[in-house]
């Protein structure tokens, strides 16, 4: 038997005071990672001074120099000296203030921090009457003199980690630090597009935003456009959570921004921007609450975009949980988790064939605002000229007296009878009347005239006319901009995916009880959890019991469910329990049982369409949530524009 190794016993050290300087070099290691660090916190207190314009200058991406200007409201002269020093500041000054804090920086460290571990000065300059120039205070000999400056600061960094040496090792190329700079100030120019912001080099002037207004949602999405590029906005739809809504989440909770579209989605979560009252954050509870909106419309494992502004009073929620101040904790964060969820859903569910958002005066700001009445992004549905139920296609249709149908062609749920006579099955519901002739051997269309009541025709219907079927699985339509290919199964599989959760939701899930009582050891926090959401777990279908401080069982499960294991379900429904406000695992294995029935529900490939019949899929696509996409992910239609046609037979040329 081998006798293992002693523990080599240190010699005691004194617990003594460290000395200042290890002290801030220690808070430095915790605020500064790296150049982008300084810009953060630098940018931060700019804003905070209320500048409109900042520039970033940088040498060697940030190593050699780092300089932030402003035309913010500068420091006045006695304020000078505090103002590098450890835990000064101008933010907070109570307990009170810390608990509801407003602004960009607070802490108070940052400044010394950094003069701990690098060359810093500072060039600053108030705009009042007994100030007629500016002051520049060098950080290491504390010398303050005169100097011409416009009001505002300036911010100079030099020589990042000269007194760290070692820390200076872990930095990456000039290139990569550079970017991890840009990246940062590009965080800041999210935000506020009343500010403009240019970014310099060595010398070249390497990006820049103007700033495009005081807010609101036309200056936010400008704002974006210039970011992140113009095919963001094109690829994205605006959503707006207002204050008063009849179910939002809380009192004073507003989400907004712009959510990206599934068809622009990404194969990393690089393009994911979250936002607390203006600032910056990377939050669990956000992320997995837009991830979940996303469920049923995004393909495989590919990542959603999204520009997500979260506004709540700062009293409910705690930004000192982190010396960046990069993550946050809410005081209720099912709430919030609700909100964001619900705001993103909402706006994806508007099929972007048939329905139509209208900005109503939005007034986002870039910090939190009391709660008042604002008016949001409202969706509506377009009004009924467009993206008409199936019931209702009969008045856009020409034809017999009155506009009435000549045809015989029917279509319900269920089963229908053709012209022919002969039974089929059948998915499409309502009434269908057949005024376009069509038989199952040819594709012929009588013209359709623009009914009397003022609808518009079917040329302005969004997704068009349909004109032919091909191969048995697409459906060729025409519209005003050109032709639309849609994926007929595709299609039908989510509008009959939507109907049956509509069904469902208007009804208890369904319980069955276990024979036999699953138990298992469970933790204090899933105990306390089923004890407290017992009526929520009853409304998913499910039973738990304390058996002991430390046992559960599980007496009933969803019906759904009831061939899966309990103590899995139960375990994964109060882990998720315990963070949010009902169960998304429950709802996501109903969501995938109906997505199975959907998928056997919908019509076949090969089956053969009259015109009625795709025509009808064509208008309840109009009027049916997350329509763009099938249960799936995949797209189920396509728009080519005349352009792209003429491109490909080279008219033009």
């Amino acid at each position: 038997m081998t006798t293992p190794p002693s523990i080599p016993q240190r010699p005691r050290r004194p617990i003594r005071e460290l000395p200042d300087e290890l002290i801030s070099q220690i808070a430095a290691g915790e605020v500064v990672e790296r150049p982008a660090s300084v810009v953060r916190e630098l940018v931060d207190n700019a804003l905070d001074a209320g500048a409109t314009q900042i520039t970033l200058r940088l040498q060697a991406g940030g190593v050699r120099l780092i300089s932030v200007e402003d035309n913010g409201g500068g420091i006045v002269r006695g304020e000078l000296p505090n103002a590098l020093k450890r835990h000064a500041t101008s933010k907070i000054a109570s307990l009170s203030d810390l608990e509801s804090v407003g602004t960009m920086g607070f802490r108070g460290e940052a400044l010394a921090a950094i003069c701990s571990i690098a060359e810093v000065s500072l060039l600053t300059r108030v705009d009042t009457a007994d100030e007629p120039h500016g002051w520049l205070l060098d950080a290491r000999s504390g010398e303050l003199q005169a100097a011409a400056r416009a009001p505002g600061t300036t911010v100079e960094v030099r020589e990042l980690f000269f007194a760290t040496p070692a820390r200076r090792k872990f930095l990456k190329t000039d290139a990569t630090e550079l970017a991890h700079c840009i990246e940062a100030v590009r965080r800041h120019a999210l935000a506020r597009p009343d500010v403009g912001f240019a970014i310099w080099h060595d010398g070249k002037l390497v990006a820049q935003w103007r700033a495009v207004g005081r807010g609101g949602m036309e200056a936010l999405r400008q704002r974006l456009a210039d970011v992140l590029g113009e095919d963001f906005v094109q690829q994205a739809v605006a959503l707006d959570w207002p204050l008063d809504a009849p179910d939002a989440a809380g009192p004073g909770l507003r989400v907004w921004g712009f959510a990206g579209l599934p068809d622009a989605a990404r194969s990393r979560a690089d393009w994911q921007f979250a936002y607390v009252n203006g600032r910056y954050v990377r939050d669990k509870t956000i992320t997995h609450a837009a991830r979940s909106a996303y469920e049923d419309v995004l393909h495989g494992h590919r990542q959603p975009v999204y520009a997500l502004f979260v506004s709540l009073d700062p009293a409910r929620v705690d930004v000192n949980v982190h010396p960046t101040k990069i993550e946050v904790r809410f005081r209720d964060g099912r709430e919030v988790h609700q909100g964001v969820r619900r705001a993103v859903e909402a706006a994806l569910a508007v099929p972007r064939s048939g329905a139509s958002a209208e900005p109503v005066n939005p007034q986002p700001a870039a910090v939190w605002a009391p709660p008042a009445r604002q008016e949001g992004f409202v969706f509506r549905p377009r009004e009924p000229e467009v993206g008409h139920r199936v019931s209702d296609v009969g008045a856009l249709w020409g034809g017999g007296p009155g506009g009435a149908s000549t045809g015989s062609a029917r279509t319900e749920f269920g089963s229908a009878r053709t012209e022919s006579g002969s039974d089929r099955a059948d998915v499409f519901p309502g009434s269908i009347p057949s005024s376009v002739r069509a038989g199952t051997d040819s594709v012929r269309a009588e013209p359709v005239k623009a009914p009397a009541n003022g609808a518009l025709p079917p040329g302005d219907w969004p997704l068009g006319r349909a004109v032919a079927q091909l191969q048995g699985v697409y459906i060729l339509a025409e519209n005003n901009q050109g032709l639309v290919v849609v994926d007929m199964h595709a299609a039908h599989e989510r509008i009959v995916y939507e109907r049956l959760k509509q069904q469902l939701d208007h009804q208890q899930v369904a319980s069955q009880p276990l024979l036999i009582p699953a138990t298992f050891a469970a933790t204090p926090d899933e105990v306390a959890t089923a004890e407290d959401c017992t009526a929520v777990l009853q409304a998913l279908g499910m039973e738990i019991t304390t058996l002991s401080p430390r046992t559960l069982a599980v007496r009933a499960v969803p019906t759904t469910l009831a061939q899966g294991d309990p103590v899995e379900l139960a375990r994964s429904v109060l882990a998720e329990l315990g963070l949010h406000d009902a169960s998304t695992v429950v709802q996501r294995a109903r969501n995938e049982l109906l997505a199975t029935m959907a998928c056997h529900g919908a019509v076949r490939a090969n089956r053969r369409l009259t015109l009625d019949e795709m025509n009808a899929l064509l208008r309840q696509m109009e009027v049916t949530e997350r329509s763009d996409q099938c249960n799936h992910g995949r797209p189920t239609w396509r728009q080519l524009g005349m352009k792209e046609l003429d491109a490909l037979f080279l008219r033009g040329r």
